[in-house]
């Protein structure tokens, strides 16, 4: 289910369907095709195993190559297709952010720091572009690929599968628990981030005021705290994806362990033969960017998830009415500095409030 900050994408993913329909059939041939290539060694081992020759070293050869060169062809068209969307959406959904920053009131933009709107039209906006171009090309060649490598992996051997996706359920779990401390701590980040853009313009706009109070010294000291504590937030979301990386990679190494452990013992004992271990440990080799990309993945989802929240807190506001003018206020102003300016003229000085009163008592 679409969280809720992600549902005003649906109109654009509407729009370039056809487009997202087209990727998404070069994710299929390039995983189709990169699912071919264990297979291909697999038949080379045990083709080889049982005599070398000019022949057979030639054919397994271009079949590689061939393999390879198709998959290089369909995941460029991937990468091309889906990247090129998302640049596209990010186009459209800049312009109708600017065409609703337009349509809202005067008292929004008091209320509202400009930097902080800043900010999230250029660094959010560009945290969603990422959400869907990158995110959603990697989590379809996941799901392509490691539904297909499962396929084949239970089709070589049922038990040696059973035992290599083992640690699943904890990646699953690791998985959630960063996701959820990196949606808040990048949330955390981009408010700083906010607060650093909305002073920075309020210093160029006010400079001279700063100057004229002689606050340049204080204001750097206030600048440069807001910049040491965007790094501080910072460095902890780095720590955090530093630990999720290690930790999907231990995993993936345990079911390593496993497959090389007990898949060998079986081929030691004439079980499974050679081309079907090494098949095997290729499928287990492939995998291992799926699942260090889900993390990447998990990784671009949260902060684009949390940074269309705050796209979304201007998308919520609507245009307000401001209050009505009376028709006779144009007339009334001007015509009240109009006399004003004629006394000055005839009377230089400086008038008290008492010739002011005299001055509207006529």
């Amino acid at each position: 289910m679409l969280p809720q900050n992600l549902r005003p994408l649906l109109p654009y993913f509407k729009k370039y369907r056809w487009g997202f329909a087209l990727g998404g059939v070069c994710v299929l041939l390039n995983n189709g095709i990169w699912i071919l290539f264990p297979l291909v060694i697999r038949m080379a081992f045990d083709g080889l195993n049982q005599g070398v020759t000019r022949h057979k070293l030639l054919t397994y050869s271009l079949l590689v190559l061939a393999v390879a060169g198709a998959k290089g062809i369909f995941q460029f068209l991937t990468r091309w297709i889906v990247i090129g969307i998302s640049r596209n959406v990010e186009f459209d959904m800049r312009n109708d952010l600017f065409r609703h920053l337009e349509r809202l009131s005067l008292s929004y933009y008091q209320r509202t720091r400009t930097g902080d709107i800043m900010a999230r039209c250029t660094n959010d906006l560009n945290a969603v572009r990422m959400l869907l171009g990158p995110a959603v090309m990697y989590s379809a060649n996941t799901i392509v690929f490691t539904t297909g490598a499962l396929f084949f992996m239970w089709h070589i051997n049922h038990r040696l599968t059973m035992y290599a996706f083992l640690p699943l359920p904890i990646v699953s779990i690791t998985i959630q628990y960063f996701g959820r401390k990196i949606h808040e701590r990048f949330e955390r980040i981009q408010a700083m981030f906010s607060e650093i853009s909305a002073r920075a313009q309020e210093n160029f706009s006010g400079a001279r005021v700063i100057r004229a109070y002689m606050q340049e010294e204080a204001e750097i000291a206030q600048f440069e705290a807001a910049n040491r504590e965007y790094i501080r937030r910072s460095l902890k979301l780095v720590r955090l994806m530093g630990m999720l990386f290690p930790t999907l990679e231990t995993m993936l190494g345990l079911a390593m362990v496993l497959v090389l452990w007990l898949g060998g013992r079986q081929m030691l004992r004439g079980g499974m033969s050679l081309g079907d271990f090494v098949g095997f440990n290729a499928f287990m080799g492939l995998l291992t960017w799926p699942i260090i990309a889900s993390g990447w993945v998990i990784t671009l989802f949260e902060r684009g998830n949390a940074s269309m929240g705050r796209i979304n807190q201007i998308l919520a506001e609507r245009k307000k009415s401001e209050p009505p003018v009376p028709a006779f206020a144009p007339r009334f102003v001007a015509s009240t500095l109009l006399t004003l300016i004629a006394w000055s003229l005839e009377q230089p000085a400086i008038p008290s409030p008492a010739g002011l009163c005299n001055l509207w008592a006529r």
